[in-house]
């Protein structure tokens, strides 16, 4: 019997998060992690384990591969976390790629659905933009005004945008890389703590994407989404919506538009979540939920240790 607990809210991670050997202790105990890798592999066509365990790091970090094999990471803590704990969360969210691990761990879009999804999403997106010509960096230490002002300052260069609102004094900007390698100068120039590249092979979330999500379109619009007592805080308005075209119509535009993390958790937190689990290789959601939301509970699931700490949590 599931508990459903209203304070209870699960995010997910997207690109950024992946490592070789994620996932590998985990693995170990469960053979749900495994068995949802394989599923995804089958319809990629080369095994996302192998690659996701013995790399490369630079093919785990092609977009192409990032993208279907977070998905899976994502899928298969969820699928172990129901097969061991008895509490469900009442709302999630998903960090850019993550909203898609979110809607089928909400029940709202199938699995394979999702997988065949994301590899279209993944190679639209690197087509739109070919590896080199398109950069993304993290900006610390600045407040959104002032990022925006670094990046029209090195607008002569290109497109360069603001397109991930992470936490107070975290914003990741995207653009052709020339104009982002010269809107990190301007950032430091601006008083910027730190300023630097990320290890990622397309602009995601600016107007760069506009392309692939026209090419997007009408795959999404082939693709059933169903209504689940799971809410799911969608990235570009930091709305929960029930309406199936309201979320094909949102996953389309997050392609060009900036993830609105700060409001999504903000929002969360509206809905009643007081305890986050971030469901996923790495802690980089729990440690942003920190600094948008004082004195709430965070704990990262990616290992049986780490998934008993969470049940601990939650009994409590």
């Amino acid at each position: 019997m599931k508990t459903i607990l209203t304070n209870l809210g699960f995010v997910f991670p997207g690109q950024g998060s992946q490592s070789i050997g994620m996932l590998a202790e985990l693995a170990t105990d469960f053979p749900q992690v495994k068995q949802t890798f394989d599923q995804a592999s089958s319809l990629y066509g080369e095994d996302l384990w192998e690659i996701t365990q013995q790399g490369p790091e630079q093919k785990l970090n092609d977009t192409r591969v990032t993208q279907p094999a977070m998905l899976a990471a994502g899928v298969a803590v969820w699928r172990v976390w129901e097969s061991q704990v008895s509490f469900q969360p009442a709302v999630m969210a998903g960090h850019s790629l993550g909203e898609y691990t979110a809607l089928v761990c909400s029940g709202k879009l199938d699995y394979e659905d999702a997988i065949k999804l994301v590899i279209e999403r993944a190679q639209q997106m690197q087509s739109a933009v070919p590896v080199g010509e398109g950069a993304m960096a993290a900006i610390l230490g600045l407040d959104n005004d002032i990022v925006n002002q670094a990046c029209q300052l090195a607008s002569a260069k290109g497109i360069v945008e603001p397109v991930n609102f992470n936490a107070p004094g975290q914003v990741v900007i995207a653009g052709v890389t020339d104009a982002v390698n010269q809107a990190l100068e301007e950032a430091k120039q601006l008083g910027a703590k730190r300023a630097l590249l990320l290890p990622v092979s397309v602009p995601s979330h600016c107007a760069l994407m506009r392309p692939a999500a026209d090419a997007l379109t009408s795959m999404l619009e082939n693709t059933v989404l169903v209504d689940t007592s799971i809410a799911v805080v969608q990235n570009t308005d930091a709305t929960a919506h029930v309406d199936a075209q309201q979320i094909r119509d949102h996953l389309e535009q997050q392609l060009y538009k900036p993830v609105l993390w700060v409001e999504s958790i903000t929002q969360m937190h509206h809905l009643g979540v007081t305890r986050f689990v971030e469901c996923g290789p790495g802690k980089v959601l729990s440690g942003l939920i920190k600094r948008i939301i004082k004195g709430v509970d965070t704990v990262s699931v990616y290992s049986p240790d780490s998934l008993a700490s969470a049940q601990l949590l939650l009994e409590k």
